[in-house]
């Protein structure tokens, strides 16, 4: 079984972002910059049913600046077996990402794809569904647990109410949640391996995809700054205040 894990080059989730003078997105110079983490757990996933035997080979894939090839070596290092660049300068949204994902599976005809639900920077949770839309796939996404069988997946599923499993047959898609797996850090000899790795260089244009943007940014703007919270001496003076300056009550 073949595994394909797209991963994203965001902004560390550990850096402040702040919003650029001009209003026109966030500043990325000199910022640090990682693997998405939905997209780690993707591919520790994927790691482990390597491991398990389940998979034979697991391809890591990146859309978009040169750059990202720093993210695929992080998927070689933590396991993953070659990489896919596409490689672009444009701004990339989620349709255009998914038309190239379904190209790519189209190429590589992988039985599974798993990703994360969503990029921490856009928060657009819509590739793996549109992904599954434009290849007629079954998909399973937030998956809490997942559990491959003869043709099958089994995914436990996060939604609102709670759990929800299901059983969707090969190929899917998958879209991994937090409390899938922890993944792991990638050991100084595997990251030295990873160097040796393959990566294939492709462009849009090859793959025959128009990734024209079809929507516009007007003003990009920090969100407002939370007043500071008041003390008071009663339940009474509470209520009041929710009620006639709040007004929630």
């Amino acid at each position: 079984m073949k595994l394909l894990i797209p991963v994203k080059r965001v902004i560390d989730y550990n850096v402040k972002v702040r919003v650029k003078s001009d209003g026109t997105g966030v500043e990325t110079s000199n910022v640090k910059m990682s693997m998405n983490p939905f997209d780690e757990i993707a591919v520790e996933e994927a790691v482990r049913l390597k491991e398990a035997g389940k998979a034979e080979e697991v391809i890591a894939v990146s859309l978009g600046v040169a750059q990202c090839q720093e993210t695929i070596r992080t998927a070689l290092a933590m396991g993953a077996d070659r990489g896919i660049h596409v490689a672009s300068d444009a701004h990339l949204e989620p349709l255009a990402v998914a038309k190239l994902l379904r190209a790519l599976v189209e190429r590589e005809s992988p039985e599974l794809v798993i990703l994360g639900k969503q990029a921490i920077d856009d928060d657009s949770n819509q590739t793996g569904q549109m992904l599954a839309a434009l290849l007629d796939w079954p998909q399973a996404t937030f998956a809490s647990e997942l559990e491959l069988g003869d043709g099958t997946a089994k995914v436990v599923r996060e939604i609102d109410g709670g759990l929800e499993t299901i059983d969707v047959n090969l190929p899917a898609i998958v879209t991994t949640d937090l409390r899938l797996n922890e993944p792991r850090y990638a050991s100084l000899p595997n990251i030295m391996k990873a160097k040796k790795k393959p990566i294939d260089e492709l462009t849009p244009d090859e793959l025959g995809i128009d990734i024209t943007p079809r929507l516009e940014t007007l003003k990009v703007e920090e969100p407002a700054k939370r007043e500071s919270g008041v003390m008071v001496e009663t339940v009474a003076e509470l209520v009041d205040k929710l009620k006639n300056e709040a007004r929630v009550i």
